[in-house]
Order: C-alpha cells, then structure tokens, then sequence
C-alpha cells in the first residue's frame, strides 16, 4: 500500500510540475500560482493516507481512492460519444450577404443602395441606423481608438481593399493536365510554405455559397452563381499574446495582419493554378463568395462552435481564413477523426458567459435556414465592435481552445476528444486554473514590440 501511495503521489506531483512549468511558459499568471497549491495538498494528502494507515477505517479509504483513480484511468482512456443525427444539407437555405452587418453597416455610404435594401428588409432599418451613428473601426471617438496604431490596421484593410484585382486573374492559354495528387500535394506545401497553420480540400455544395453579393457596391444584389467544384481552405494563426487582451486595440491590429497574410496565400495559390489553364478565384476578407468557416469544416480542419465561428482543434477559434475556388481536379481531405468540439461548446458556455452584449446564446443549436446551428446576434456584436473601435473577439479570448499550442494543450484536447466525462472534468479543472470570468480593460495594454 505504501508503495502505491507513492507511485500516486510521485505521478500526480509531476503531472501538476509540469502543468506548472507550461503555465510559467505561457505567462498564465492564474495556473502558475494554483498549481503549486494542488502539489502540496496532493502530497499532504497522499502522506496522511499513508502516516494513518495502520487504522482500519483510513485503510479502507486508502483501498477507495486507489481503486476510484484506476477506474478514473481506465474510464478516461474510454473513445465514446452518442452519434450524432445528421442533417440534410441539401436543404439549407442560403445566406443572403447583404443581411451580412458588414454589408448592412456599408449602406450608410451608398444611399441608393440602402433605399433598394431596406425595401426589401424594412425590419432591419431601426437598429442599423443606431448603428450607423457609431464610429467606424479604427476610427476616433471608439473606446481603444489610438491615433497612431488604429492605423496600422487601417493600413492593412485599405491595402487589402486595394489588391481587389487579385481575386480573378489571367488564365494561362495552354492547359495542363497536372496528376491530382501530385497538384494537392504541391499546393499544401506552397501554403505552408506562405505562412498556413493548415489546409484543406474540399468539394463545394451550394450552401457554402452566399446566395447574392452584398459587401461591395459595384456588385451589389448580384446573385451568385456557383462556377467551381473545389475549394481550398487556409488557416492562418492569431497571435495568442495579442488576443489575450481582447477586446483592446491588439485585436484589431493582430486580425488585420493576419486577413493580410491569409489574402496573400491565397492570391499567390490562386494565381498558380491559373498557371496550369484553369480558372481560379481568391475569397479574402471584404471580397468572398463563399462562406468560409463552413467550408473550413466540411474540410475536415475543425469544428463550428458556440459562437458561430469556425474552432480549429489546435489553435481553436483564433485564426484567419481565405478560401481559393477552382476547376482543377484536387484531392479532397478527408476527416480523419472526429474531435468532438461541438460536444465541448454544449457545456462549457464561457464564450457565452462572458459577452459583453449576450449577443452568443448559452442554449441549444437553433433551427435557422433549414439546419441547426449556432449563430450570433450581430447587431448587438457588430454595435460593440464599433463603440470599442476592434473586432472585440472577447469570445475567442474565452474560448479554452483558444490557448497555446503547448504539449500541455495537445495532451488535454487528445483527452477532451476521448468521451464526455473527460470533457466535463476538462472543463471543471479549466475554470480553477484559468478562471470563468474575464476582465474586460479599461484601456489599451502597452503594444508588444
């Protein structure tokens, strides 16, 4: 028994070491300072059961714990979760980018635009025209509005605005017949190559499409047809450090680089396949005709959650994505397993919890266009995004899977995808480490150089 009582005591001590040793590595102030705590009642604990085990009653208590942790063990390492019901996709309704905010927020601009709109939407005019009165992003009078970094991003969606030209191209006159494996391959390389995280293939269906244009004038209202059979999906990283201080104005500086560097791989892949004769569309922020986070999933990179948004499983929901269309012959990604992040959003709820305008629901997936999901309340997401001057991502900061990519994290998601128990004790431990409720600042943090 005693030799039991110190394999437990010696295995759990390390364990919190090590979960100690990453947290002072991803400066999680929070987890530094409880895990030290775990490590002494947990050898306190272990060295009573032993000190007093002579006594028939903490014996017999001893023989419990030892038992409940290998049963623990084994339940853990248990690969189970309830199938989930299907949906027929071919039903879905397709949305309508002009109900997009992004579109809706446009209007003010374009006056003819918004006559044509609202006489098709009038329940929408009251609260886009409170809306419309708020700053724009990255302009003054937002509450993180800087006069020199709002800028920076500012810079980066006015260049991207401007490469508008890139998402069609030249089509080079002689077709080649590329193998289509050898193509795939290549074109995940050249994304990595640029700077993806990830990547995926797969085939486009009529609902990953807008149904009409809406975010640009000179094409506005026009319907969108489906020219392509494949898309490439690219994942582009968020810096952790720089959306750790969401809603502040490193948000938007951090998202409008990496809409940026998700455009630039996606114009130059674009532009490569162009190359072999076929014709190719880049979809980048401000200029899609896809809807990317669908496609994203469909490609077998991750999961839609909570929030609406789409959840990779090793950088969660912090990350970019442009989308290539083509005719081009490609090799799709299959999803090699299922990572079960859905399951983990119906309970943890933290994005939920902590919005600051309850725009995310904390109930069921919603029937909505034909097929249940979850989605947002953007006019009260797209009103705060303007008050504060940045894209808030408030929910992407409370998102756990948000986290770095640390062996510890890799270790925990591996454990999370397993069943739903591990899920729930995931989750239970994630709120005593790094807390259930975050603190939104009053100002701007000192911008990392």
């Amino acid at each position: 028994m005693h030799n039991l009582n110190l394999f437990f005591l010696v295995s759990i001590n390390l364990f919190f070491l090590f979960f100690f040793v990453s947290s002072v590595y991803e400066g999680e102030k929070r987890a530094s300072l409880i895990s030290p705590v775990f490590i002494l009642v947990n050898t306190f604990f272990w060295l009573l059961l032993t000190k007093f085990n002579d006594i028939k009653l903490i014996y017999y208590i001893n023989y419990l714990v030892i038992g409940f942790f290998i049963l623990f063990g084994i339940i853990s390492l248990i690969k189970y979760f309830p199938e989930k019901k299907e949906e027929n996709f071919e039903k879905i309704e397709q949305f309508d980018e002009r109900d997009h905010m992004f579109s809706r927020n446009n209007l003010q601009f374009y006056p003819h635009l918004m006559e044509k709109y609202y006489k098709i939407r009038p329940e929408n005019k009251q609260i886009d025209e409170k809306i419309h009165k708020l700053p724009e992003l990255g302009e003054e009078g937002a509450r993180y509005y800087d006069p020199y970094y709002s800028e920076i991003a500012n810079t980066g969606f006015k260049v991207l605005d401007r490469t508008t030209f890139l998402v069609n191209g030249e089509i080079s006159s002689g077709k080649k017949n590329p193998e289509p494996e050898k193509i795939s391959e290549i074109i995940k390389f050249m994304a990595k190559y640029h700077g993806a995280v990830d990547i995926g293939i797969t085939e486009l269906k009529k609902y990953h499409y807008y149904s009409h244009h809406g975010r640009r004038a000179e094409n506005w209202g026009e319907k969108i047809e489906q020219k392509h059979r494949y898309a490439i999906v690219i994942i582009v990283e968020m810096n952790y450090e720089m959306i750790k201080n969401a809603p502040t104005l490193p948000v938007i500086l951090e998202s409008s680089k990496q809409y940026v560097e998700a455009a630039k791989i996606a114009h130059i892949i674009a532009e490569y396949i162009r190359g072999f004769g076929y014709e190719a569309r880049s979809h980048v922020d401000g200029n899609y005709e896809v809807i990317a986070a669908p496609l994203a999933a469909d490609a077998g990179l991750g999961e839609i959650g909570r929030m609406g948004l789409f959840i990779h499983p090793y950088y969660g929901p912090r990350v970019r994505i442009s989308v290539i269309t083509t005719n081009l012959k490609l090799i799709t990604t299959k999803k090699e397993r299922n990572y079960h992040i859905e399951e983990f959003c119906k309970i943890c709820k933290k994005c939920a919890h902590n919005c600051p305008t309850k725009a995310i629901t904390s109930g069921d997936k919603p029937l909505k266009r034909g097929f249940h999901h979850w989605s947002i309340k953007q006019e009260t997401c797209y009103a705060f995004w303007k008050k504060t001057g940045t894209d808030c991502a408030f929910c992407i900061r409370a998102c756990p899977y948000t986290k770095k990519n640390t062996l510890l994290h890799k270790l925990v998601r591996f454990y999370v995808s397993l069943n739903p128990i591990n899920q729930k004790i995931a989750l239970f431990f994630d709120d005593i480490f790094y807390g259930k409720n975050y603190k939104i600042k009053k100002k701007n943090p000192e911008i990392p150089h």
